[in-house]
């Protein structure tokens, strides 16, 4: 019922999630998911319930969106529904899920667990989670601004490490359709491999901070060198930088292998 895809940047976590949404469902359909990102000022009332501003100065009870979605999952108990929640790590957990944190338990779902929440007051209904519905998390390991996962959240959870894919044949296949010449891919591939076994044997950074494959899989017009060489100074390029900040010739010396010729 709850999921977590962690891994390093560039590993395409958020595609996966709605992907792996499609295949449980058995066919595509986004009226049946429902996407977010957490951020640091996401909180209970935009998750599930709080008091907003009305255009005459007033305030009114207005519901989050997980508590909707759970709604419009009641209503269609045959079918399944998916929550995915993009850098679920950004946020406070503990915060915004607050009371929701025993629901969100595959053996807590259905109205027989249901609560009643901070703003139901006394006559307000109990909320309960349908069984029929599933979260997707996705999780970004190298974000080293963001605190550890709330434990009593991470116990919650199934977490599925997604790695780099340069040496999987699929990775290969995408290039080819892309138009990316052999030769290219090869160099992709081969440099991009050397790098992260770079990384991952560096003590400050480990196998959570490699680049992952999907910085190479979006079609462009000219997939040449050129190509190849922007991916690596726009945007690789500065991410090593980030890595070895306290390291700069580190970071240049690598970025010199990947663009040498």
């Amino acid at each position: 019922k709850n999921l977590i895809l962690q891994g390093p940047p560039g590993t395409g976590k958020t595609f996966i999630a709605k992907r792996l949404a499609y295949a449980m469902m058995g066919f595509k359909d986004s009226t049946k998911i429902e996407m977010i990102q957490f951020h640091q000022s996401y909180a209970y009332e935009d998750f599930i319930q709080g008091y907003r501003p009305t255009s005459d100065g007033k305030f009114h009870l207005q519901n989050g969106l997980f508590y909707e979605f759970c709604l419009r999952a009641r209503r269609d108990p045959k079918q399944k529904y998916f929550f995915i929640i993009d850098e679920i790590n950004r946020g406070n957990l503990s915060k915004i899920f607050g009371e929701l944190m025993m629901l969100i338990e595959h053996d807590k779902r259905g109205k027989d667990f249901g609560i009643k929440l901070t703003y139901s007051g006394f006559e307000g209904e109990k909320f309960y989670i349908p069984e029929n519905l599933f979260i997707i998390g996705t999780m970004n390991t190298a974000d080293r601004s963001l605190a550890i996962v709330d434990y009593a959240l991470r116990r919650r959870f199934v977490f599925v490490d997604v790695k780099p894919a340069f040496n999987h044949t699929g990775f290969e296949g995408l290039l080819k359709t892309n138009n990316v010449p052999d030769l290219l891919i090869k160099k992709i591939r081969e440099r991009m491999e050397i790098l992260n076994s770079t990384i991952a044997g560096d003590d400050n950074l480990r196998k959570w901070f490699t680049i992952g494959h999907s910085y190479f899989c979006t079609p462009v017009k000219n997939p040449g060198n050129e190509w190849y060489q922007q991916v690596i100074m726009n945007e690789i390029g500065p991410l090593l930088r980030e890595y070895w900040i306290d390291d700069e010739d580190k970071a240049e010396e690598n970025i010199k292998k990947l663009l040498r010729d």
